[in-house]
């Protein structure tokens, strides 16, 4: 990260940043999407089994990494204070931090998974299928986490290049095992919707490999010494951490897991109506990888000029990030529209799952306009360390307003299924609404009495 001084450098600088961040999470979420793609060629039942493994863990995932996330806005706003000493400490106590929530969630997962999969009443086959998916994930969980870690690391230096090229490495790494495990080549048994599970752990001890010799020998990582020195365990650093990352990961978690839930919901339909379900979430989730990688191109770029106190180039930012997420938004919702029948048959020739993909996809256009508000509106919130703000709106918007809107027309009228996607739809809208009001309260201190957070100590 450099210091600009036109409209032009910082669109040059912030497209710099999101490039790579976009290929970056789109090559992640090219993990799951082959899962789901690839298992759904073995049958309808190992694709309602990933999907339903998936939709338990996903949540978990993504709010308990967006507690680690709170590396981001801290060490860009170190560097953009001139504060470089202290990235170093921060970083290793951010892998102290990560490795203690793998383990918990290890531990809570091998108490807690049977009883879920067992009380949701879904057909045997796909039990089976999304237990073993989990199980055999779940050795990956803390490679990922530290991974995790040190991505937020090399993103807050402006390195977004590093992460791209690292997860480019680790996508044919992942499709590769996917095809040998979950089709069964190369005298591997066929573990069908399991496989991708397997699959999924192996790659993520890859990439933790990878990062860690990035950090170690490659520049600029390497002058800041991340592993040269062993620091001692400090909780009144994870606190620190914890202050800004738990609200961080909460609100991912409430976002996340509301499809979640949604999808378990789901289960009270046929298998047809589950997978078909899925089909839509995994793309429109996919679609949704660009105005998240915007979102966390802001975070960087915001946090640089709060910590060096250059409000109005932060405010800037956020006005460039905004308006472009927006644009990609209009269109993605009309390539939707366009193309919806040749995006279902990318998942499944099952007729009927074909059919009912079609249509959950015409619904996923809306999530598009609030998406390519909300999302970048989080990512300048995070910059600011405003962590809270995003916290209360995904709580109110997703489960006081989307899940009992859904409830209620999916119980209570004939859109049956799809009437969770309508509560789902409206929890957006009002996430977006509310998130730009308070935007605009943060970046009018003088109308506004807002105590804007400092650098963590």
């Amino acid at each position: 990260m450099k210091q600009t001084h036109s409209a032009k450098q910082k669109i040059k600088q912030l497209f710099y940043i999101l490039f790579p961040i976009l290929v970056t999470q789109v090559s992640l979420f090219g993990m799951n999407f082959f899962d789901t793609v690839m298992s759904g060629h073995v049958s309808a039942r190992d694709l309602a089994g990933v999907a339903i493994g998936a939709s338990i863990w996903s949540p978990i995932f993504t709010g308990l990494c967006g507690i680690i996330m709170a590396l981001t806005p801290i060490i860009s706003q170190l560097v953009g204070a001139d504060q470089k000493e202290k990235v170093s400490y921060q970083v290793i106590q951010g892998i102290y931090l990560a490795v203690a929530i793998a383990i918990s969630i290890i531990i809570i997962g091998a108490c807690l998974l049977d009883p879920i999969l067992g009380g949701m009443g879904v057909d045997p086959e796909v039990k089976r299928i999304a237990y073993h998916y989990l199980l055999s994930l779940a050795w990956g969980i803390v490679p990922l986490f530290i991974y995790t870690a040190l991505r937020c690391f090399m993103d807050a230096l402006g390195q977004t290049v590093s992460t791209m090229v690292i997860s480019l490495l680790s996508l044919p790494i992942n499709v590769a095992l996917n095809y040998v495990l979950i089709f069964g080549k190369l005298g591997f048994p066929t573990y069908g919707g399991v496989g991708a599970g397997i699959a999924s752990a192996i790659t993520y001890w890859c990439i933790l490999l990878i990062a860690v010799f990035v950090v170690w020998r490659k520049k600029p990582f390497r002058s800041y010494h991340v592993f040269h020195q062993a620091f001692p365990l400090s909780f009144r650093t994870w606190k620190e951490q914890l202050v800004i990352g738990i609200p961080i990961g909460f609100s991912i978690f409430f976002e996340t897991s509301i499809f979640a839930a949604v999808t378990l919901l789901m289960s009270n339909y046929t298998t047809e109506t589950v997978a078909a379900h899925q089909a839509a979430i995994n793309f429109a989730s996919l679609v949704y990888m660009m105005p998240m990688s915007i979102s966390l191109a802001l975070t960087i770029a915001v946090g640089f000029e709060v910590g060096a106190e250059r409000l109005q180039d932060a405010r800037q930012y956020s006005r460039i990030g905004i308006s472009f997420s927006t644009l990609m938004s209009i269109f993605s919702a009309i390539g939707l529209l366009v193309f919806h029948e040749q995006i279902a048959g990318m998942y499944t020739t099952d007729p009927t799952v074909l059919a009912l993909t079609k249509h959950f996809l015409m619904y996923a256009i809306f999530f598009q306009l609030s998406d390519g508000i909300a999302a970048p509106i989080q990512g300048a919130l995070r910059g600011y360390k405003d962590v809270n703000a995003t916290f209360v709106m995904a709580f109110i918007s997703y489960w006081v307003l989307g899940l009992p809107i859904g409830l209620f027309l999916a119980k209570f009228t004939s859109i049956a299924a799809y009437g969770y996607w309508i509560g789902l739809i409206s929890g957006l809208a009002f996430g977006a609404v509310f998130l730009s009001i308070r935007l605009w309260k943060i970046q009018h201190p003088g109308k506004q009495h807002f105590p804007l957070r400092k650098i963590v100590e």
